[in-house]
């Protein structure tokens, strides 16, 4: 979408609009509104208020200019009647009107959310003919989104993202030819490593009781849970809690740094799980037990360049721009984090280069990671 002109990206006079005089505030044009959207939901990561984007929209009836009047009519009630810090402007140009409610409330009541809904809506109705108000349709959207999603959908709503799909709509060459890359790479792979598959197959079942794979369900690109493979490593029936306890400790930056066995320096990982079987520690040392991915990566579930696509409840423990890496990136077998810091990091520092490359990302920039991966697994996973 293309910048407008400084002169007409936005109104801080009175105008007339449908024979009415609206209130002097700022009415943002589409590119502006969406940079707002965006810069309301770091606000809400760093204050945990929740902010709700209200859309207006209206039925496809007559002329455009009809509809346009219907909406202004809309915008003249709102910005009689909405706080200066609110937001307002058009979502789409001349389809869809916006207004950002700022700063509501607290991350764990919505009744103030629902009240100011209601508020609105009634507001609306009262200031509109029967008639018109029929033809209307408006939608709520609230930030910060409920993400205890069980049923495989996604818990990210797309509607508060405008900024991010435009710049995935200007990436869509570049996101054709990353997904080839991961298509022709993860089947060549497979192809070639495929003895290694089945020897490391017969390792496994003939050293411990269990399956050859591992099936996790993880957090996919958006929150999109999917399951992914790995090679199991472990014994079967294992508990999980200790793992989950040093989880929440790490990305809380709790966690102490364990020494590893390879070399001895201290990393931020489990180094003497006792879950893990003896042939499990080589595989993860090598990262061998990462291989199956490459079936996830020819289903579109992963790339072979982005985040790590991390455990439910890792997520549980997230803070609010945490999630961002789940959201700006699909995820990946190798990455920035993974050539770059690796378990030698903290939690947070790993989410900050999984942001840095998803807003630098190229195909260039995934080329040069994944020649950079062989030394990184070279050098151990611990």
């Amino acid at each position: 979408m293309k910048e407008q002109s400084s002169d007409t990206r936005s109104n801080s006079h009175p105008i007339e609009l449908a024979g009415k005089t609206v209130h002097p505030r700022t009415i943002l044009d589409v590119v502006s509104f969406h940079r707002g959207i965006s810069l309301e939901r770091k606000r809400s990561e760093r204050s945990q208020k929740f902010f709700l984007l209200m859309l207006a929209g209206v039925r496809k009836i007559g002329a455009g200019r009809e509809r346009r009047e219907l909406l202004e009519q809309i915008l003249d009630c709102l910005c009689r009647s909405i706080r200066e810090t609110d937001i307002a402007g058009w979502y789409e140009d001349s389809h869809t009107f916006g207004v950002a409610f700022t700063e509501i409330g607290c991350g764990n009541s919505r009744a103030e959310v629902d009240g100011l809904i209601t508020a609105v809506t009634t507001r609306i109705q009262k200031s509109l003919p029967v008639e018109q108000f029929s033809l209307l349709r408006l939608s709520f959207h609230l930030y910060p989104e409920d993400w205890n999603e069980t049923d495989g959908k996604r818990p990210s709503n797309p509607v508060l993202y405008p900024d991010l799909i435009q710049r995935e709509r200007t990436r869509a060459p570049f996101r054709t030819i990353k997904r080839a890359m991961d298509i022709m790479g993860s089947a060549s792979a497979l192809l070639f490593l495929s003895p290694a598959f089945l020897l490391i197959a017969i390792v496994i079942k003939a050293t411990s009781r269990g399956p050859v794979f591992f099936r996790q369900r993880r957090a996919g690109e958006f929150g999109t849970p999917f399951w992914m493979l790995k090679f199991r490593s472990m014994y079967e029936n294992n508990d999980s809690s200790v793992h989950k306890e040093y989880v929440a400790q790490l990305i809380a930056g709790t966690a102490d740094k364990h020494p590893s066995r390879e070399n001895g320096k201290s990393v931020y990982k489990l180094t003497g799980d006792l879950r893990v079987t003896k042939l499990g520690a080589f595989l993860r040392r090598t990262s061998l037990d990462e291989l199956p991915q490459l079936i996830n990566v020819l289903r579109g579930e992963m790339s072979l360049v982005g985040p790590r696509p991390p455990i439910d409840y890792e997520v549980e423990e997230y803070s609010l721009w945490h999630r961002r890496r789940l959201i700006e990136a699909k995820p990946g077998i190798t990455g920035l984090w993974q050539v770059g810091g690796r378990n030698r990091v903290p939690f947070d520092e790993m989410v900050r280069l999984d942001l840095e490359y998803a807003r630098s990302w190229s195909p260039w920039l995934d080329f040069k990671i994944l020649l950079r991966t062989p030394k990184a697994v070279l050098e151990g996973a611990y």
